[in-house]
């Protein structure tokens, strides 16, 4: 990999860690419906003035739309709405890769290799010893969104899986068009077409900060160049990259939010990394030479 490409992959998990930080001070001032409304109507209009639906039956765009966008983001919101705390949200979301081999079984019959049981055995570990620290500035209800919301992303990437080969940048604005109108309109039920405008109204610049970090960084810039680094390498060279999430997650929401960093915590989130890497790296790492 070239060394502008390298930086350029370690910034989009930096991108996708400091995320999680920019949710929380927009739940600071909005529901999570109307954060998601927000979020994929600006990622959709008025890009899809000028980008092609992509070639695809559309029940997959919808699919796409609906699982990967309202149901893995409305999830992770209210989950941090109800009280997970930022940092820790970034290590629970990346149990996804092993929602995803679990999904991957259930439907291709993939049995995971030995290094992958292993991995996923210490990273829910990791998960496990969050759990039982759930409590002060976690919630139990936090966690079980948080949760769900990585069982959507597995989900996600069964059905971009199904689909294969597309235009990611097609795909992201259509099914974020697709993704703004349930999230619309269950704004409009829970927080109640009255209650929308004066919000926005009343939006403080830090809001304002997030909403542009969320819709044009995480969202736009984010899957767009995560689809051109696997566009040009591997998945086995990309994907490795996202052990960074996690940790630019954590000490973001340490440095910015004043997340307190208990020694539990360092170590569930060793656990957790160690896992995802055995799973991501075992096969290469300890293979006979």
């Amino acid at each position: 990999m070239k060394l502008s490409h390298f930086f350029l992959a370690i910034l989009l998990a930096m991108i996708w860690g400091t995320n999680f930080i920019f949710v929380r001070i927009g739940l600071n001032q909005l529901s999570p419906s109307m954060l998601c409304a927000i979020r994929f109507v600006l990622a959709s209009i008025p890009f899809i003035f000028f980008i092609k639906p992509p070639k695809l039956h559309f029940k997959w765009v919808a699919a796409y739309g609906l699982v990967m966008f309202v149901l893995q983001f409305f999830f992770l919101f209210m989950g941090i709405k109800a009280g997970m705390s930022p940092g820790m949200a970034s290590f629970v979301m990346q149990v996804q890769i092993f929602f995803t081999m679990l999904f991957a079984a259930l439907l291709w019959k993939e049995i995971p290799t030995v290094w992958q049981m292993i991995g996923g055995f210490i990273a829910f570990t990791g998960i496990g010893l969050i759990a039982i620290n759930l409590g002060g500035t976690m919630t139990v209800l936090g966690f079980i969104f948080v949760l769900m919301a990585a069982a959507a992303w597995a989900f996600g990437n069964v059905i971009i899986k199904t689909i294969g080969e597309v235009n990611i940048i097609s795909l992201l604005v259509w099914g974020s068009f697709v993704a703004s109108i349930p999230m619309v309109l269950l704004s409009l039920i829970i927080d109640g077409p009255y209650q929308i405008m004066p919000n926005l109204q009343q939006l403080n610049w830090q809001s304002i900060v997030a909403i542009i970090f969320i819709v044009y960084a995480s969202t736009l810039s984010g899957y767009g160049i995560w689809g051109w680094l696997l566009k040009h390498y591997t998945v086995s060279k990309v994907v490795p990259f996202t052990l960074l999430i996690p940790i630019f997650g954590i000490l973001s929401s340490v440095v910015i939010l004043g997340e307190p960093l208990q020694s539990w915590k360092i170590f569930a989130g060793l656990l957790v990394i160690s896992g995802l890497g055995i799973n991501l790296l075992g096969a290469q790492l300890f293979a006979k030479k």
